[in-house]
């Protein structure tokens, strides 16, 4: 699936991934792979992404590294949107 995490400073990646898991409201919850569309809020938490990501220099710092080779951006909220295998998360 594709995936765009954006911030009201810049884009921090786009590009396949395997899965995202993130810090819904009522807790986490992650997508896979031709997910169902939906749209939720986000709390505070960590982003969890799976799959290789090449991250440009001027973000990588934003990233680090979690558990079963995820990697993890901290966010405090944002929206989430996924429809037609692309997930859109808008953080902050």
């Amino acid at each position: 699936m594709y995936l765009e995490i954006v911030t009201p400073e810049a884009v921090l990646f786009s590009g396949e991934v395997t899965s995202v898991a993130v810090p819904g409201v009522d807790g986490e919850f992650q997508m896979l792979d031709n997910h169902a569309p939906i749209v939720s809020i986000l709390g505070k938490g960590n982003v969890k992404v799976y799959g290789d990501m090449n991250l440009e220099e001027e973000v990588a710092e934003k990233f680090s590294k979690g558990e079963n080779g995820a990697t993890l951006l901290s966010i405090n909220s944002g929206t989430i949107e996924m429809k037609d295998n692309k997930v859109i998360v808008l953080a902050d």
